[in-house]
C-alpha cells in the first residue's frame, strides 16, 4: 500500500537520525574521556619532576633556571586543569544534554509513528466497511430482479393458480425493497468513507507528517548547536591556556645566567686562599732542602707545630687539589729514611737499607698523580658511616661555615619568635580568664606558660652560642679582617664540648696539636668541597702486610710509630724515596722506613 510504504521509509529514515545523533554523543564521551586522560598524564607529569620536599633537589630551586622550570611544572598543572574543564563542560552541555533529548525524541518519534498507524487502520476499517456494503447491496439487487422474473414468470403461467401468482408477486416486492434499503446503506457508507478519506488524507496524514518532519528538523537542528558547543567549549578555554603560555615564556625569559653564577660562587666559596709559589730545590747543593712555608708542601718551620696529614691530622688544603696524592706529596716525610739500629745484622733486613741520597720522585710527577686519584680523607669517615658533624660546622671551609651558622642563627631566632607569639596569645587568653572566670581557669596556663619561657631561655642560650661561633669566624675570614673580632670565649666555655668536638681528630701521630688558632687563613679541611666525591670512595687498598722489625718512633710529620714485631698492612710500596706506607687500622696509617719492616706483597698486586 502506498502510505504505507512511506510510513515504513519515514521511520527507517527517523531512526537512522536517532542512530546519527547516539553515534554523535559517543564520540563526544570518548573525546572528554581523553581530555580527562590527557589531564591526568599531565598532572602526573608535573608531580613525577616537582622537587622532593626536604631533599638535595629543593635546595637546587633556587637558581633561575630551576624556577623557571618549576614555573613551568605549575603551568603544565594549570594547563592540565583547562583540559578537565573541557571534558566536564562536554560532558554536561553535550554528552548529558543530547543523552536526555534522545530519549524524549524516542518517545516522540514512537507516538507519532502510533498516530500514524492509528490512522491507517481507521481508513482501512472504513474501505472495508464499504466494500461490504457494496457486495450486500449488489446481492440484494441480484436477488430482486430474480424474484422479479420469476413474478413475471408465474403471471404469464395460465396453469399457475391466482395464489401463487399472488406469492411471486410479494416475494418480488420483498426483494425489491431489501435492494432498495441496502443501496441506501451503501449510499451512507460512501459518503462516510468518502468523507473519512478526505480526512485522513488531507488533515490526519498531513498533521502526523508535519510533525514528523518538524521532530526531525528539530533533531538536525540540535545535532548542529551540539557541534556549535563543542567547539566553544574548547574556544573558552584558550584564554586561560595562553595565559599559561605566557607565564612559562615569562619564566623563561626570567632566567638570568649572571645571577646563577654568582649563586654558585656564594655557595662553593671556601675562603681559603691560593697557596703560595714553589721554592726553587738546589740539587747541586749536599744540604737538605728546604721548602717555602707557603709552598703546596707547607712544611715545618721555626719549630712550629704545623698541622699533620697523617691519620688523625687535618690541615690547611688547597680545596681543587686531590686530598690522597696531595696527603702523599706533603706527607711523605722530606729527609731520608735513619738507617736501622748499628745492633742489628745486616742479613736481617731483607729489604736492604735505603740510601740516605736517594731522591724522591720528582714534584711534577706527584702532582700529576695527585691530580687525577681519588681522595681520602680520615676526618670524615664517621660522616661516611651515618654519623653528625661538629655542632659548630668547624669541619667545614670558612665561608661555608659562616653561611650554616648564619642560617642555624636565623632558624633559632625564628623559632624564638614563634614561641613568643604562642607565650603572647596565652597571656591574653589568661587576662581574659582573669576578667571572666567562667571562660576558664586562668591557673590552668599557667603551666604552659612556664614552659614556653623555659623554651625561650633555652633557645636564646643557643643563639648566643651560635653567634659566638659566628663572630670567631668572620673574624677568621680573611676578607673580613678588617672588622673587629668578636670574643666568642663566653659562648665557647657555655659548651666547651661543641667547641672542641673535633679536637681528638686534628692530632698528629705524634700527639702534638695541629691547628694553630692564631692563624686565620689556617681552617678546618673543607668537607662539602668533598662531600660529592667522599661518598662513593673507600680507604686505598691493601696490597700486602709487613713485620716490624726494628722498633720506629715516628716524630716527623706523616710517619707512624711502630713496635717491633708487629704485624701491619701495606697500602703503598717503596717509590724509591726509602719510606713505605702502611696502615694500623681504619684510622691510623703513615709513613715508615723501607728497611724498618719486611714485606709481603699479595700476588695480585704484584702483577697489578
Amino acid at each position: 500500500f502506498f502510505l504505507q510504504d512511506q510510513f515504513d521509509n519515514l521511520e527507517k529514515h527517523t531512526q537512522w537520525g536517532i542512530d546519527v545523533l547516539e553515534k554523535y554523543i559517543k564520540f563526544v564521551k570518548e573525546r572528554t574521556e581523553i581530555e580527562l586522560s590527557y589531564a591526568k598524564q599531565l598532572r602526573n607529569l608535573s608531580k613525577k619532576y616537582q622537587p622532593k620536599k626536604n631533599s638535595k633537589e629543593e635546595e637546587e630551586y633556587r637558581y633561575t633556571s630551576t624556577r623557571a622550570f618549576l614555573a613551568t611544572l605549575n603551568e603544565m598543572n594549570d594547563y592540565a586543569g583547562q583540559h578537565e574543564v573541557i571534558s566536564e563542560n562536554m560532558t554536561s552541555l553535550i554528552t548529558a544534554e543530547l543523552t536526555r533529548y534522545v530519549q524524549e525524541l524516542k518517545q516522540e518519534r514512537k507516538s507519532h509513528f502510533h498516530d500514524g498507524r492509528k490512522a491507517q487502520q481507521h481508513i482501512e476499517t472504513c474501505w472495508k466497511q464499504l466494500e461490504a456494503s457494496k457486495r450486500r447491496f449488489e446481492r440484494d439487487c441480484k436477488e430482486a430482479d430474480r424474484a422479479q422474473q420469476y413474478f413475471e414468470k408465474m403471471d404469464a403461467d395460465i396453469n399457475v393458480t391466482k395464489a401463487d401468482v399472488e406469492k411471486a408477486r410479494q416475494q418480488a416486492q420483498l426483494r425489491h425493497q431489501m435492494a432498495e434499503d441496502s443501496k441506501a446503506e451503501y449510499s451512507s457508507t460512501l459518503q462516510k468513507f468518502n468523507s473519512e478519506q478526505h480526512e485522513h488524507y488531507y488533515t490526519h496524514i498531513p498533521n502526523i507528517f508535519q510533525k514528523i518532519q518538524e521532530m526531525e528538523e528539530r533533531r538536525i537542528v540540535r545535532i548542529g548547536e551540539s557541534m556549535k558547543t563543542f567547539a566553544e567549549v574548547d574556544r573558552q578555554v584558550i584564554p586561560i591556556i595562553g595565559k599559561c603560555l605566557d607565564e612559562i615564556t615569562k619564566a623563561a625569559e626570567s632566567v638570568d645566567h649572571k645571577n646563577d653564577s654568582q649563586m654558585v660562587i656564594e655557595a662553593f666559596k671556601s675562603g681559603f686562599e691560593p697557596p703560595g709559589d714553589v721554592d726553587f730545590e738546589d740539587f747541586t747543593q749536599p744540604m737538605k732542602r728546604t721548602v717555602s712555608e707557603s709552598s703546596l708542601s707547607n712544611s715545618r718551620g721555626d719549630g712550629k707545630s704545623e698541622p699533620k696529614f697523617g691519620s688523625k691530622s687535618k690541615g690547611k688544603l688547597w680545596p681543587f687539589i686531590k686530598k690522597n696524592k696531595l696527603m702523599s706529596l706533603l706527607t711523605s716525610p722530606h729527609q731520608p729514611p735513619p738507617p736501622p739500629p748499628a745492633s742489628a745484622s745486616p742479613s736481617a733486613v731483607p729489604n736492604g737499607p735505603q740510601s740516605p741520597k736517594q731522591q724522591k720522585e720528582p714534584l711534577s710527577h706527584r702532582f700529576n698523580e695527585f691530580m687525577t686519584s681519588k681522595p681520602k680523607i680520615h676526618c670524615f669517615r664517621s660522616l661516611k658511616r651515618g654519623g653528625a658533624g661538629p655542632e659548630d660546622f668547624s669541619n667545614l671551609p670558612p665561608e661555608q661555615r659562616r653561611k650554616k651558622l648564619q642560617q642555624k642563627v636565623d632558624e633559632l631566632n625564628r623559632d624564638i619568635q614563634k614561641e613568643m607569639d604562642s607565650r603572647d596569645a596565652l597571656t591574653k587568653m589568661k587576662d581574659v580568664y582573669i576578667k571572666n572566670p567562667q571562660m576558664g581557669d586562668a591557673a590552668s596556663v599557667d603551666l604552659r606558660l612556664a614552659e614556653l619561657g623555659q623554651n625561650i631561655e633555652k633557645l636564646r642560650l643557643e643563639v648566643q652560642k651560635f653567634e659566638g661561633w659566628l663572630a670567631e669566624v668572620e673574624g677568621r675570614l680573611p676578607a673580613r679582617t678588617e672588622q673587629p673580632r668578636r670574643q666568642s670565649g663566653v659562648y665557647e666555655a657555655q659548651n666547651p664540648s661543641g667547641v672542641n668536638s673535633c679536637a681528638q681528630d686534628r692530632e698528629s701521630p705524634d700527639g702534638s696539636y695541629t691547628e694553630e688558632q692564631s692563624q686565620e687563613t689556617e681552617m678546618k679541611v673543607p668537607a662539602t668541597d668533598f662531600d660529592d666525591e667522599f661518598d662513593d670512595e673507600e680507604p686505598l687498598p691493601t696490597i700486602g702486610t709487613c713485620k716490624a722489625l726494628y722498633t720506629f718512633e715516628g716524630q716527623n710529620e706523616g710517619t707512624i710509630s711502630v713496635a717491633e714485631g708487629e704485624m701491619l698492612y701495606v697500602i703503598e710500596e717503596d717509590k724509591g724515596d726509602g719510606w713505605t706506607r702502611i696502615r694500623r687500622n681504619e684510622d691510623e696509617e703513615g709513613y715508615v722506613p723501607t728497611s724498618y719492616v719486611e714485606v709481603y706483597l699479595d700476588k695480585n698486586a704484584k702483577g697489578a
